[in-house]
């Protein structure tokens, strides 16, 4: 296979491309300047960590296409780019990367026109953004588009929905030998070593984010803290599992209860989000608001008695995404307007808290790796209906 090695056929991105384009003309923009690196890989197959430093990506409405970057990143154009049009910003003292963007933009006859451009990236921090309106006010128009790439990522193509299935087998596999190795005694980065193996040896990616995987007073951190330990008796293990196929990412929350004594609060609360979980899925339909399926995780969990300890999202879109994290918007919360449509993905954790006792924190329920769709009959299977994890011997 020659070079670039890119996920999708030609046909795919071609008609992304001209989407975007469509939608610029839609909204009387001639262009758009795309600092989110997973937009850029949606668009042409780009894959690269260097956006941490510079790159950015231009697509006019006219056609044009071209990548700004740096030395450092040329291979990585080259090996996976669909964009052969590569301007260069040399690393020097006092060499503006809002010049290297203008000029860029020059070329292309943009004096005097409407550009788009994102606002909430990784890749247009507030120093570069601040340097950019400086170099181009009265040049061109900046407009924000931050949005005009990200909606059409959210549906996703057959391909890509394939990607995301073949995560979830994999992160069954790693998942299930999580559970198997959690039991007094054991230690956290054996277990962590375990998961990373089986997704490297199947050729996944690891994900975006440091998998948290939580034990003790850390039990419900819910993020990726350093240090590691030994799992006790009677402990609660929070495991936050992800991978990634291609970069399409899943993620599975859950937790395991050592024993040899199980506290039966955590018993009523995994009873109780197991309940939410099948109607947060029950929810999640073509037509539906992002707010009404929220509605339905907390109506749930309220009728349960722990409307005080729900958090205030149950959830967010998964996609294609870069570290570092794999959380993408929109996310469920109260009165989110987005109305869902067929064949978007969704990871759905359900993990209310105790928040009067930290010591008391317990977490309930599994969540569905594979996808959730909205789709109109019912979605992929659930993990909702499975027993409370224990380990062997547990009361």
């Amino acid at each position: 296979m020659p070079k670039p090695y890119v996920n999708f056929s030609e046909d795919e991105f071609r008609e992304r491309q001209r989407r975007v384009r469509s939608e610029l003309v839609a909204r009387d923009l001639d262009g758009l300047l795309v600092s989110r690196v997973e937009d850029q890989h949606w668009l042409c197959g780009l894959d690269t960590d260097g956006f941490v430093i510079f790159h950015i990506m231009f697509i006019g409405s006219g056609g044009q296409l071209t990548h700004v970057s740096r030395t450092a990143d040329i291979a990585s154009i080259d090996y996976s780019s669909l964009c052969d049009d590569v301007r260069v910003w040399e690393d020097a003292e006092g060499n503006s990367k809002s010049k290297a963007i203008r000029d860029m933009l020059a070329s292309h006859g943009m004096a005097g026109k409407r550009i788009g451009v994102q606002l909430d990236t990784f890749g247009l921090l507030p120093a570069l953004h601040v340097e950019l309106r400086e170099a181009l006010d009265g040049w061109c128009e900046l407009v924000d588009a931050s949005n005009l790439v990200r909606l059409m990522r959210l549906v996703k193509s057959p391909a890509e929905l394939e990607h995301h299935r073949h995560a979830g087998r994999i992160l069954d596999r790693a998942c299930a030998r999580a559970i198997e190795l959690t039991a007094p005694g054991a230690d956290e980065g054996h277990v962590l070593a375990e998961v990373y193996r089986i997704i490297w040896e199947e050729g996944a990616d690891i994900p975006a984010n440091r998998m948290p995987m939580g034990h003790g007073d850390k039990a419900m951190n819910v993020r990726y803290v350093t240090g590691r330990g030994s799992i006790g008796e009677n402990d609660q293990v929070t495991f936050e599992m992800g991978d990634a196929w291609r970069h399409y990412h899943v993620a599975d929350m859950f937790t395991v209860l050592t024993g040899p004594k199980i506290d039966p609060r955590h018993l009523k609360m995994h009873e109780a989000c197991v309940e939410a979980l099948d109607s947060v899925q029950a929810a999640l339909r073509p037509g539906r608001k992002l707010g009404e399926v929220f509605e339905a995780h907390r109506a749930t969990l309220a009728a349960h008695g722990f409307e005080h300890a729900i958090l205030k999202a149950c959830g967010y879109t998964m996609g294609a995404t870069f570290p570092p994290t794999w959380m993408e918007q929109p996310m469920i919360y109260r009165d989110n307007p987005l109305v869902l449509e067929p064949n978007m993905v969704f990871f759905t954790p359900h993990d209310p808290e105790r928040p009067e006792s930290r010591p008391d924190h317990v977490a309930g329920g599994d969540v569905d790796h594979q996808e959730w769709r909205a789709r109109s009959d019912h979605p992929c299977s659930t993990r909702g209906d499975h027993p409370p994890l224990k380990s062997p011997g547990s009361l």
